[in-house]
């Protein structure tokens, strides 16, 4: 039965993505909010009452100068690594897209990996880690144009039209194994100190930024997350195919530069400031679906840049209680690999064996 007004015209229903996205939004959001409390709590106790009321206090001085700004920085890196894998699914319409996977993130840590090692870290008086972000998104960019353009040639020479799935995951891997043996070189001619720096940052990490820093990452991911935002009524035209999706006003190639564009600067920006963080990216946008059961790309990329920020800042809280007893603290990309992985491989055989019960069906 159709419900009506108090004046006697017919209530309009409720859209069916407005139904999916509030709720996905305040649960990921409550998450999000609950992670963020519990990261800020680990750690020699603090009293927050007095880091609110004293300005001089040394909880205040630990709240907002140690904790905080790391925290910050964990809800920065994985909503951008989230909303990328998200935006990267939908576009080559592939299970498996993400930036690590497409050479993005292998080109960005190159670059960052060169910065590192010319001795970017003595310029930081003048520059700050922004000419790491930089070099990192520049890299980025360029592995992402040599993905583009491998991926589109290929397809045009097999009259496919434009880069298909396939083509631009094979490339992608290609360029991340070119990427990672670049970095194994570089390794290779830099000093001792040097190469375990860099043998730990590219095992992902998260710091306390510097203000300066915080900011740079912060903006980048905010800018491309913007541009990813904005194009998510588009990724759902590319579900029909790409001839059904221009027909309906999508070109088709400007949408792909501009999602690849602006994830290479969230993932650029990431990169610079924590290093090779995997599965965050892969993994999320899978779980927003799955717990939606939604393919609307208007409720699954925003939900997954919230979503994916708390999984950052829950792993990094994990791996700050581990201090606690082994005395040592594990690189958070290896406990998001360690969760994320066999998870994904769960989600991965939950789905197969869906579809064989649909198809028995």
């Amino acid at each position: 039965m159709t419900a009506r007004a108090s004046d006697g015209a017919t209530a309009a229903p409720a859209h069916p993505r407005q139904k999916t996205l509030a709720p996905a939004l305040l649960v990921a959001t409550l998450a999000l909010v609950l992670a963020c409390g519990l990261a800020l709590q680990i750690g020699e106790p603090i009293s927050f009452g007095r880091a609110l009321r004293d300005p001089a206090s040394l909880d205040r001085a630990i709240l907002l100068h140690a904790r905080l700004p790391r925290v910050l920085l964990g809800v920065i890196a994985g909503g951008g690594l989230a909303i990328t894998g998200a935006c990267f699914q939908a576009l080559l319409r592939n299970p498996l897209a993400e930036p690590y996977v497409l050479g993005v993130a292998g080109g960005a840590a190159l670059g960052a990996t060169l910065a590192l090692a010319l001795g970017a870290a003595s310029l930081v008086a003048v520059f700050g880690s922004s000419l790491t972000a930089l070099a990192a998104a520049t890299f980025g960019l360029l592995a992402t144009a040599v993905v583009y353009g491998a991926s589109s040639r290929a397809s045009r020479e097999g009259g496919e039209g434009r880069g298909s799935a396939t083509t631009t995951l094979l490339a992608g891997v290609i360029v991340n194994a070119i990427a990672a043996a670049a970095i194994t070189f570089v390794k290779t001619l830099v000093p001792g100190d040097v190469a375990r720096q860099l043998l730990f940052w590219l095992a992902g990490f998260l710091d306390v930024p510097a203000p300066g820093p915080l900011a740079v990452v912060a903006t980048c991911v905010a800018l491309g997350s913007i541009v990813l935002l904005r194009e998510a009524p588009r990724l759902n035209l590319l579900a029909l195919g790409d001839d059904h999706a221009g027909h309906l006003g999508v070109d088709v190639r400007r949408l792909e530069r501009r999602l690849f564009i602006g994830s290479s600067l969230v993932v650029g920006a990431v990169v610079a400031s924590c290093g090779m963080i995997g599965f965050v990216g892969l993994l999320v946008p899978h779980v927003v679906r799955r717990l939606t059961r939604s393919a609307d790309q208007r409720v699954v990329v925003p939900t997954s840049l919230i979503a994916g920020a708390a999984m950052l800042v829950l792993c990094d809280a994990g791996a700050r209680l581990i201090f606690r007893w082994a005395h040592t603290e594990p690189p958070v990309g290896a406990i998001t690999a360690l969760l994320g992985g066999p998870l994904f491989l769960v989600l991965l055989v939950g789905r197969q064996g869906h579809r064989r019960v649909s198809s028995d069906a």
